[in-house]
């Protein structure tokens, strides 16, 4: 494996590691952002009201995206593994 396939693969793997978690991470973001809007207009500061509805968003954000986020793992897998021979 010469350094540009190996190059290759990293990037293709950073590209589908940020590309299966983003539907999460976006959810955890937009909740966390409207409860801290909520959190500065009624000027409540309580550390633990931001954090269970930000998880409760990123569990449901996984069980909806995870049929897509399982379909994307293993068609990457599938092409790494097929290319095995070709890198040797």
């Amino acid at each position: 494996m010469d350094p540009q396939q190996a190059i290759d693969l990293c990037r293709q793997a950073l590209y589908i590691a940020t590309l299966v978690a983003a539907p999460i991470l976006v959810a955890g973001m937009l909740v966390g952002l409207a409860i801290g809007l909520l959190q500065a207009l009624t000027q409540i500061q309580e550390q633990t009201v931001a954090f269970v509805p930000k998880l409760v968003a990123m569990v449901l954000a996984l069980a909806i995206s995870l049929p897509w986020i399982l379909g994307q793992l293993l068609s990457y897998s599938e092409q790494l593994i097929s290319n095995i021979p070709n890198s040797l």
